[in-house]
């Protein structure tokens, strides 16, 4: 893969941008809030380094960076799986010699419904995507960031619904109650080693994720637009600011937080 340095001089805004500098790994970077925090990160003056399942979207986010300027490239990993994890973050190190930052936010839907009609081998799944790989990565950042840039910040993404009980979706909120404990667990752990961990909380976002919901359960965006105050879902890209700012030098005296970006939802 070409990871020449091609329009690192020729941005010049970026070299005041909110991550000028810094070396960024980002998880479920294909497609939604991955795809857009790769887009933003880069044009804040990130070095990014791309990781999901599916390579033909990789490659397309990849290009769109490279073609406005920015330095990105890509690796396919699948999050279920603990020696690709690994590979992916050494694979950032590799490719730019250190790692600064990191936004966890791959993550697989469940089939809507009550706890009791979902098969064991897919509660296994989303335990495995969106709970266990976050703590893989989580390891393996820590590690990468400690031997290179010697500190550094961690993002990790949840969901306002993790923040109460989820009939609809038990599992997927379960998990995401989980990544709120590793996140606040962890930034107690490695503060005093100058690395913050938090999280972001995001709301009703259109992404292919809700569209999967909706399928299953019609009038979805609506009912999220109903009890949200602002009375709108989000852009990925509003939901990848909140992770940008809690990744920059700009948020220096926060760790261990689990921010709401909702709209209000849960006020």
């Amino acid at each position: 893969m070409d990871n020449t340095l091609t329009g690192s001089t020729s941005a010049a805004p970026a070299a005041l941008g909110l991550l000028a500098g810094k070396v960024a790994f980002i998880t479920g970077a294909g497609r939604g809030i991955g795809a857009a925090a790769a887009r933003l990160f880069a044009r804040e003056g990130a070095r990014v380094l791309l990781a999901a399942r599916t390579e033909a979207q990789l490659e397309a986010v990849t290009d769109e960076i490279r073609a406005a300027g920015g330095i990105a490239d890509h690796v396919v990993c699948d999050l279920a799986g603990t020696a690709g994890v690994r590979a992916a973050v050494d694979r950032a190190v590799d490719l730019y010699g250190r790692l600064d930052i990191a936004f966890n936010n791959g993550a697989t839907i469940q089939r809507p419904g009550p706890m009791d009609q979902m098969p064991e081998d897919d509660f296994d799944r989303i335990y495995a995507v969106n709970l266990k790989s976050v703590w893989l990565a989580m390891v393996a950042e820590v590690a990468a960031i400690r031997a290179t840039a010697g500190t550094g910040a961690i993002v990790n993404n949840s969901s306002v619904g993790s923040l109460r009980g989820n009939p609809e979706l038990p599992a997927y909120a379960a998990m995401k109650r989980a990544v709120n404990s590793l996140t606040e667990s962890a930034a107690v752990t490695y503060a005093p080693e100058g690395i913050r961990v938090n999280a972001i909380a995001p709301g009703g976002t259109l992404t292919d994720m809700i569209r999967t919901w909706e399928a299953d359960s019609p009038g979805l965006v609506e009912r999220l637009k109903a009890h949200t105050p602002l009375g709108r879902t989000a852009d990925p890209e509003e939901v990848a600011q909140a992770a940008a700012w809690l990744l920059s030098d700009r948020s220096s005296f926060v760790t261990g937080t689990v921010l709401r970006v909702d709209g209000g939802a849960r006020a």
